[in-house]
């Protein structure tokens, strides 16, 4: 912008202020003096008119109450030296027009009196209406209106028009002010800005500013030429200067660039040099995690695995042991119930390690898939025969579709294997007289969805996140639910395999539906749950007071028939059962045995929470609680040695053992103290 457009936007500026200003003042003075005006007239206007009723009401009074019209005639014709009344009557009592007038030009008063008319105010077209009663002795005898024309309007009109000449005579004597003050006061600040703008973009520095008077506009301008004059001095010796300096500043321009090329140079080594550090650190920092990963993963399916072998080993050589004992022949009945145990045992460790035999293999990329289409259908009517039995025991309803035409891209035995097992968990995991449901659908981009719909209880969100991990029985270890937690990491694995995903809904109480999606194209039957040993009655434990009593705990059927069975072939002790640990922390309490044989993994309490509460209880805090457990990573032996169990007896362990440490519990327990041994 130029800086004639600068002073000409500054001078505009200060000329419509003034204006503004001005004109503000002006219509707020003259408006509120209208105002006031119009007001106070029409207030006395009115008054006026009521005074005129008043009047005729007052000297009608008499004609109205003889009965003479002609006299009311009269003084109501007196009206017509007010040019602005329009009309008046006077009425009597019943509203009816005794007497009447109206101006020339002027509509005649109503022959009744309209009884919604206002006492006083506006009527049509801005005329003022004025009724007033007329009143003798205390009796109404009847009303006199008036009618006058309201004047406002022209009132309003002549005030607007002598507002409008003294607001534009006003604003042309501003207009001149205001050009006088824009003449003595931008002036001298245009050639200021001249001149700055001179010495700025062409360094001259001796133009001055001219002064115009000795105000503070003057004192402004030899401020500024004050200021110029300075300038100019200084500049004068930094030009005197300047040549001294360029040979300096050439010398160290040299200098100061071998130093900055240097410096990048070191710079970048070091950048180079700590992003490697970074990068091996992040690397090393990745690896080390990996490796803790890698190393608890191991370490916990070691754990779980010879938890989950030890189990049936247990129960297989323990039985072995006593159809092998030479006081244990005589009675087939009881060696046919012993093998049965030995062979449901074998069944059950044969179905782990195949399971885990398919993991690693799967793990391990050596698993086979042959994918062609598959018929649902017939895959399905297979699966329903396999797992009808098992529900059948559990009053379990098994809802298949009717008919489906889906076929699905997949190898036929692996899928066999995975609806056996989404359906063996719906009916292993279903309440009693519950209900699975299978259903085929076709889903988007030529998928096939197969969903197995359970009315089990359902599993939390918290139990969602780990259902995929090896041996995670999801809290489930102490349940009497056989399983070992492989069999859906399996599923997974096989349905990944052959191109599908797997997933699952749940909600807790209700339920749970696993789905798998193939390519356009679910679990075996598990034994019931043992039933609880009948525990003896006081009147049952009555006997040889010498006798042992021993308790044994533990949730599994043929674990607990093994302990009884191998005591039982002692006659110097008693034997009373649990299946959970609260259970044995109550028969302890109750009948004060001399020694318990304690399972560690059991339901409603495990057996480290049932010996902490026993060795709080001064009753029970003497009794040698001998470990019998299939957990056999040496961490847990040591952490159960060393938070009170007697002995540590790892599944399978061999009767001898067991019947060291009774006899060790036994003596420790009748000399009344107990001393914790370390061997397991």
């Amino acid at each position: 912008m130029s800086n004639t457009s600068l002073r000409r936007s500054l001078g505009t500026k200060l000329r419509l202020a003034i204006l503004g200003t001005t004109l503000v003042a002006l219509v707020l003075a003259l408006g509120t003096m209208i105002a006031y005006d119009l007001r106070t007239w029409h207030r006395g206007w009115i008054a006026d008119v009521q005074a005129q009723a008043d009047l005729l009401g007052h000297a009608s009074a008499e004609d109205l109450a003889a009965g003479n019209p002609r006299g009311a005639q009269d003084a109501l014709a007196t009206l017509r030296l007010q040019p602005r009344l329009r009309n008046a009557a006077v009425y009597d009592a019943q509203g009816r027009l005794f007497a009447g007038w109206h101006a020339a030009g002027s509509d005649a008063p109503p022959t009744t009196l309209a009884r919604t008319d206002a006492d006083a105010g506006a009527g049509a077209s801005h005329d003022l209406l004025v009724r007033s009663p007329i009143v003798d002795q205390g009796r109404t005898l009847g009303t006199v209106t008036v009618r006058a024309r309201d004047e406002i309007d022209e009132r309003i009109a002549g005030y607007a028009a002598v507002s409008l000449g003294l607001v534009l005579l006003a604003l042309a004597i501003t207009w001149a002010v205001s050009g006088w003050l824009k003449a003595i006061v931008l002036r001298p600040l245009a050639a200021m800005a001249d001149i700055a703008r001179d010495a700025v973009q062409h360094g001259v520095s001796s133009r001055r500013a001219a002064k115009l008077g000795e105000d503070e506009v003057g004192e402004l301008v030899d401020a500024f030429n004050g200021l110029l004059a300075e300038i100019e001095r200084r500049k004068s010796e930094q030009d005197a200067a300047a040549a001294d300096k360029d040979r300096e500043v050439a010398e160290r321009r040299h200098a100061q660039q071998e130093v900055m090329r240097l410096n990048e140079e070191l710079e970048r080594r070091v950048h180079d040099r700590t992003a490697q550090l970074e990068s091996s650190n992040r690397d090393l920092q990745l690896a080390t995690r990996e490796a803790e990963s890698a190393n608890r993963a191991k370490s916990e399916f070691l754990s779980n695995m010879s938890h989950e072998l030890r189990t049936p080993l247990n129960a297989i050589i323990g039985f072995g042991q006593l159809l092998n004992h030479a006081d244990a022949g005589g009675d087939p009945e009881r060696n046919r119930g012993f093998v049965q145990h030995i062979v449901d045992a074998g069944n059950h460790l044969l179905t782990l390690i195949n399971e885990i035999l398919n993991l690693a293999q799967i793990e391990s990329g050596k698993v086979t898939i042959s994918l062609e289409p598959v018929e649902l259908r017939e895959v399905l009517e297979e699966c329903h025969a396999l797992t009808r039995t098992a529900s059948a025991q559990r009053g379990i309803r098994l809802v298949f579709p009717m008919e489906t035409p889906l076929s699905v891209s997949a190898d036929r035995t692996r899928l066999k294997q995975v609806l056996l097992n989404l359906l063996s968990n719906a009916v292993k995991y279903n309440r009693e007289h519950g209900a699975v449901i299978v259903e085929c659908t076709a889903g988007d981009q030529g998928r096939i969805r197969v969903a197995v719909q359970d009315t089990g209880n359902g599993l939390t969100p918290d139990q969602l996140r780990q259902l995929f991990q090896p041996f995670n029985r999801l809290g489930l270890d102490n349940t009497t639910i056989e399983g070992s937690g492989i069999g859906l990491v399996l599923t997974k694995r096989l349905v990944e395999l052959m191109g599908g995903t797997i997933g699952v809904r749940s909600t807790p109480g209700t339920g749970s539906t696993f789905w798998i999606d193939l390519r356009s194209a679910e679990p075996a039957a598990m034994p019931r749950a043992p039933s609880r040993p009948r525990l003896p009655t006081p009147s049952e434990l009555v006997g040889d007071p010498q006798l042992a009593t021993i308790l044994c705990v533990d949730d599994n059927r043929a674990n607990l028939a093994l302990l009884t069975e191998a005591l039982s072939l002692r006659t110097d002790c008693m034997v009373l059962t649990a299946t959970d640990g609260q259970a044995g922390v109550d028969m302890a309490r109750s009948h004060s045995p001399d020694v318990i044989l304690m399972d560690n993994n059991m339901p409603i309490m495990s057996g480290r929470e049932a010996m902490r509460v026993l060795q709080q209880d001064p009753a029970t805090a003497g009794i040698p609680i001998i470990a019998v457990s299939a957990a056999a990573m040496p961490a847990m032996v040591s952490s159960g040695l060393e938070q009170g169990y007697f002995r540590y007896l790892v599944k399978p362990y061999d009767l001898v053992d067991l019947t060291d440490a009774i006899d060790a519990a036994i003596d420790m327990s009748r000399r009344g103290g107990v001393a914790p041994d370390a061997d397991a």
